[in-house]
């Protein structure tokens, strides 16, 4: 019963979802060498705008445009099922007051400095590849994760 709660149209479309992502990760490191991580892919992004020597390293600027294409290709991935094919159009919706969005956003960023990585980067292409430093930070992130729910469901904050 649990399992219905937990997955109410079924396992299938985040298997499929799961094997495409690992595809596709597999794909970018077995063509380019490149982990496909989302904060390297902004840092990439940020070469075309900043002088900083930081964002002008020949790995970012020698890859920037086939990772903006990938970059865009995620958001436009998001905008064709949210608008043409998610069965529930309620979806793009929340309650969430837009302070705490931006302030979720701000310390997913920091977070991400911090971890030196992202979650897609450290949860897929670090584990894929047996890294410790990412099983770390997977597991520092589950551990901080469960920890903010659980504390913020005792203190019956509400969107």
């Amino acid at each position: 019963m649990a399992g219905l709660e937990l997955f109410p149209r079924g396992v299938l479309p985040y298997l499929a979802g799961g094997v495409l992502i690992g595809v596709g990760t597999a794909f970018i490191y077995l063509t380019t060498g490149i982990l496909a991580g989302a904060s390297t892919f902004l840092e990439t992004t940020l070469s075309y705008v900043s002088e900083r020597s930081r964002f002008q390293q020949a790995k970012y600027v020698t890859s920037r445009d086939w990772r903006v294409v990938f970059t865009l290709g995620i958001v436009a991935g998001a905008a064709v099922w949210g608008f043409a094919l998610a069965p529930d159009t309620g979806a793009w919706t929340t309650d969430v007051q837009p302070w705490r969005l931006l302030g979720g956003g701000v310390l997913v960023g920091i977070g991400t400095r911090l971890g030196k990585g992202c979650t897609s980067g450290h949860g897929i292409c670090g584990v894929g590849s047996l890294s410790n430093a990412s099983f770390a930070n997977v597991a520092t992130f589950m551990a901080f994760a469960i920890g903010t729910a659980q504390v913020v469901s005792a203190l019956g904050v509400t969107p």
